[in-house]
């Protein structure tokens, strides 16, 4: 039977193929080129993908067995070496020639994650077809240390099963002591980097089963919809000013550094991710034309990002930067540096989240968050309050939006930055919140943007 000539690849089709004694059998995916299953005579199922290099040879690429790996799983992992083939990539060859280190040297699953991290890091391994952002490394690194190395971590990691795999997940879904809330995102994004380890191994030739695969995720995720009010803005704003009565549960006073507390100010005047905020490096800056440019490695979209800043952010920023410098003998890289002696780095992220925390406790606000912020000043940018169209939300948000025209012509014929359109849609909302906050009145010259920019 011809590749044209098999029916399309399911579930049920991979799961009962079979090859006749004596012969070999390959059914081909119709949804992805190249990709096929192999069956042998004793039922052995396995992976592969056959593509094309720049040199016109023909590799076939090893994904993996089945059922270790469904048909999902080759799927994803398929179009992922695809992309790397399309970059001029030689996965197959790549993977014979480099061993960096070998297979008999990793034996727990403390190894694997190790070799996992350190390919990441480089750079050698790349999933998605591009090198993983260092706030991503960050968070599995946490995730890896926190939930998994604890209890995985000296098991042999080709002995692990998808039994162990889902106890584990299971024990941290469930509260405890010294965490009493019940965990859902957590685990879920726990099962995701274990999984993504298991996919390397697999790439490597280190495993043919993922045990973190077959199974639905266990933790329901409900998407947050906080939008804070305008009395919480006004009280937040009062104690990012000035935070002094404030009083934690244990009585003491709460106590946030001035840079943390412009920083939050910040993330609620531009409506930025608060690592965008955080890590703002002082070359991003130019405060005589009021911008910031986000650099691409810096932005979830991996593209730039241009931030018009108001008047009242300039502020903000200067101070951030004179309290940085006091007591420096050099200036920082940064506008938010570390404390820590010796270092020149940004605030990590979290310490605005915490910061935010110890503020809420001390002011009786409950369930809010940084990104929360971010929600609230997107939302109020599009109410009938601001009137700014959605587009421009989007392109003051920094998300890729093709605003109603194709997204191939957004994404690689459309250099526009749009930031007249984003200056005046947050000059519209930096009023609103300072007469929110009560520091000024609203002018009486600014009005809604109500068409939107096409």
């Amino acid at each position: 039977m011809s590749k044209a000539d098999q029916p399309n690849l399911t579930d049920a089709l991979v799961k009962s193929a079979k090859a006749e004694p004596g012969t070999r059998k390959e059914l081909w995916d119709h949804r992805l080129r190249g990709l096929h299953l192999r069956i042998t005579d004793r039922g052995v199922k396995s992976w592969f993908l056959r593509y094309r290099t720049t040199d016109g040879r023909h590799p076939r690429y090893s994904i993996g067995r089945y059922p270790g790996v469904g048909l999902a799983d080759a799927r994803e992992m398929a179009e992922d070496i695809v992309r790397q083939v399309a970059k001029g990539g030689d996965p197959a060859t790549a993977r014979r020639q480099a061993r960096a280190m070998p297979a008999d040297t990793v034996r727990t699953f403390n190894d694997l994650a190790d070799k996992y991290e350190a390919a990441c890091a480089s750079g050698d391994y790349q999933p998605k077809g591009k090198a993983k952002r260092d706030t991503v490394l960050r968070e599995e690194t946490g995730i890896l240390k926190r939930n998994v190395r604890p209890v995985l971590g000296p098991l042999p990691f080709d002995k692990i099963t998808r039994a162990e795999v889902k106890a584990l997940l299971k024990a941290l879904r469930e509260p405890t002591k010294a965490r009493p809330r019940k965990l859902g995102a957590q685990v879920n994004r726990t099962q995701a980097v274990i999984r993504q380890v298991y996919s390397f191994a697999i790439a490597e030739e280190l495993a043919n089963l993922n045990p973190a695969t077959g199974f639905a995720p266990l933790a329901a995720e409900k998407p947050r919809a906080r939008i804070w009010t305008d009395e919480e803005l006004r009280a937040l704003w009062g104690a990012l000013t000035d935070p002094s009565g404030l009083v934690a549960e244990d009585g003491k006073a709460v106590s946030v550094s001035e840079n943390v507390r412009i920083a939050i100010k910040l993330a609620a005047l531009l409506g930025q991710r608060r690592g965008e905020i955080s890590g703002m490096a002082r070359s991003e800056l130019n405060l005589e034309a009021r911008t910031l440019l986000l650099p691409a490695e810096r932005m979830k979209g991996s593209k730039p990002h241009m931030v018009p800043l108001s008047e009242a952010a300039v502020a903000l920023i200067r101070r951030a930067i004179e309290v940085a410098d006091a007591g420096r003998d050099e200036p920082s890289a940064f506008v938010f540096p570390t404390t820590r002696a010796g270092e020149d780095r940004p605030i990590r992220p979290d310490s605005m989240s915490q910061a935010l925390m110890r503020l809420c406790v001390g002011l009786k606000i409950k369930g809010a968050t940084t990104h929360d912020i971010r929600r609230t000043v997107s939302s109020n940018l599009t109410s009938e309050r601001c009137g700014v169209s959605p587009f421009i939300r989007s392109k003051i948000l920094g998300h890729i939006d093709a605003g109603g025209g194709a997204l191939v012509s957004s994404t690689h014929y459309d250099s526009n930055t749009y930031l007249s359109e984003k200056r005046q849609g947050l000059e519209v909302w930096t009023a609103l919140l300072l007469e929110i906050v009560g520091e000024k009145e609203r002018p009486s010259n600014v009005t809604p943007i109500r068409e939107a920019v096409a």
